[in-house]
């Protein structure tokens, strides 16, 4: 039987710049990678694709009247959504606070930026590498994807996971070897 599915085109999520050897750029984005711990300079225009696309609805919703139903009913969803994953206080809950957004905001949200905080790993590379090697959960949930918008309801509940050696798991393969080596070597000298 034949598969009629028709292929699904995804949109795109990031966006190269315009000029590619703009200096102040460059070394805008090298530190923000430093900063955060990212992999490359996708994971940066990934996240100012993001922002320019809020930052733009926003601009639309206030170029409409104050009273008009569809700024009230789309800027408050925008909000809305905007504090609940922590990127904007409680306290500006208003349209032109959206447009002073920055990158760093939405970087901080993270979950590698907030295993690091937590405390949970040494450095902000090492948070990178607890998550892909799925030590870290998110509630119930086993989370390896670094870039995992953390929302604010969740930010407590970021723990190790059950399973992982630092959650109270099973031990690694080193620890396990070195407890099986020093077994053999007590033998020894008992004979």
């Amino acid at each position: 039987m034949v598969n009629h599915r028709v292929p699904t085109k995804f949109g795109k999520v990031s966006s190269t710049p315009r000029r590619p050897f703009e200096k102040a750029r460059l070394d805008q984005e090298l530190k923000l990678i430093g900063e955060f711990g990212l992999r490359n300079k996708k994971e940066v225009w990934r996240v100012k694709y993001s922002l320019a696309k809020i930052r733009a609805a926003a601009r639309d919703l206030l170029t409409l009247e104050e009273k008009d139903p569809k700024r009230l009913f789309e800027g408050n969803a925008l909000l809305r959504r905007l504090v609940r994953t922590g990127v904007l206080a409680d306290d500006k809950m208003k349209l032109d606070y959206v447009l002073g957004l920055k990158v760093e905001d939405f970087l901080e949200r993270r979950l590698q930026t907030q295993v690091y905080k937590l405390g949970l790993a040494k450095s902000m590379h090492h948070a990178r590498v607890l998550i892909k090697q799925k030590h870290i959960r998110v509630r119930k949930q086993i989370v390896n994807i670094p870039s995992f918008v953390v929302r604010l309801d969740s930010q407590k509940h970021i723990d190790f996971s059950l399973k992982s050696p630092f959650g109270g798991g099973r031990p690694g393969r080193v620890k396990r070897k070195n407890a099986k080596k020093g077994d053999g070597e007590e033998e020894a000298d008992e004979d």
